[in-house]
């Protein structure tokens, strides 16, 4: 059986449509043999009457039992007029199955009881020459309305799985960048946190197994000891929620980037061609190492984004803030000639890595494209005082 999705939900004013159209087709059909059988033979009247309001309820049921519907509908109009309509409802939805084994049969039968029903017309005397193409122009329109609606249905229910299944995996994608930067994020921390506690662990060894050491030294373990766990606890603490699933994780990488090591990436990039032009450019002293390498990473990844997507374009890097204000980055870069704008960062994952981390530290990022068709990458990172 067709899958579901093929048979939308009808709303009041679609099933209000097609009735009326049904109840068209059966005045029509039985307007002119209404008045010679209320005439001559009353019960023909009637009894065509109820049959046709009785396949009129029946073509409620057409979806649940398309050809069984079609078939009991067509066969009645052997003897009804009335059944006009409904039967062609019927048969028009049961051609948007598109099944020509269930087709082909109530088509034959329709045409029979047409040709039938016209045999006896006492108030017409239309040749077969005339009647036999008449219906089956009918009976052909009818069948390639429906396989057209089912075709439609079809294609529609195609686009709207494709369009499903782009979204969920745009949505992995996005969740897959997500995790691959945090788990970025933990083996930085790995690299800092393992430096500071080696520092506690050799400190605290050497007051547990020197015995010589007078009380100023003393003092001045205890307070490395002291210094170098609160520093590790405020950078556990930027991470702390982050898992790491990769067993690889803990394997030491070369020291991270700070804000120091900004004006170098400048030159790097300018050492590969590219044309970067800094504006306000903060002095970088005191940042802390957390907010440095997010800075360096936005940069980073902008610088990127530029070189991949617009090319031989001047890049603009703004850095300004600070203690109290935070760290205001921008990075803009005109978009290419002929560009209409399809040409920025297609997924975005490296854009979407740089939210997660900027988030991380308590800050912000965004990306957008302005009036002027430059594409802009701005942030915010909190400068503790």
């Amino acid at each position: 059986m067709q899958d579901i999705a093929y048979q939308p939900e009808l709303r009041w004013w679609n099933h209000a449509w097609r009735y009326a159209l049904v109840l068209t087709i059966s005045g029509a059909a039985w307007f002119e043999i209404a008045y010679w059988q209320w005439d001559n033979l009353r019960w023909w009247f009637w009894t065509d009457l109820a049959l046709g309001v009785f396949t009129l309820v029946l073509v409620a049921w057409r979806r649940a039992a398309p050809v069984p519907v079609a078939a009991i509908t067509n066969a009645l109009s052997f003897v009804s007029w009335t059944s006009a309509g409904p039967a062609t409802l019927a048969l028009v939805s049961l051609a948007t199955r598109r099944r020509w084994r269930e087709i082909i049969p109530v088509g034959v039968l329709a045409l029979v009881a047409g040709l039938v029903l016209e045999g006896y017309n006492p108030v017409t005397d239309d040749t077969l020459a005339f009647t036999v193409p008449f219906i089956v122009a009918i009976i052909a329109i009818s069948v390639g309305w429906g396989m057209y609606i089912g075709s439609r249905r079809e294609l529609l229910a195609t686009l709207r799985e494709r369009a499903d299944t782009a979204e969920a995996g745009q949505a992995a994608r996005v969740a897959q960048a997500r995790t691959a930067e945090r788990g970025r994020i933990a083996r930085e921390m790995h690299d800092v946190l393992a430096h500071r506690i080696s520092l506690v662990t050799m400190h605290a060894g050497a007051l547990t197994y020197r015995e010589d050491l007078t009380a100023e030294e003393m003092r001045a373990t205890a307070a490395v000891i002291q210094e170098s766990s609160h520093q590790a606890l405020v950078e556990l603490r930027d991470v702390l929620g982050i898992l790491r699933d990769d067993p690889g994780d803990s394997s030491p990488e070369r020291p991270q980037p700070s804000a120091a090591d900004l004006p170098a990436l400048l030159e790097e990039a300018r050492a590969t061609g590219m044309r970067i032009e800094t504006e306000d450019l903060v002095a970088l002293d005191g940042v802390p190492d957390t907010i440095g390498r997010t800075l360096y990473r936005v940069v980073q990844e902008s610088l990127t984004n530029a070189r991949k997507h617009a090319p031989n374009t001047l890049v603009t890097v703004s850095v300004t803030g600070s203690p109290w204000t935070g760290l205001s980055i921008a990075v803009t870069n005109p978009l290419e000639v002929g560009s209409n704008g399809d040409d920025a960062p297609e997924s975005g994952l490296g854009l979407i890595g740089l939210a997660e981390r900027t988030a991380l530290v308590g800050g912000r990022m965004a990306h957008r494209i302005t009036p002027g068709r430059e594409f802009v990458v701005e942030a915010w990172l909190p400068w503790p005082a």
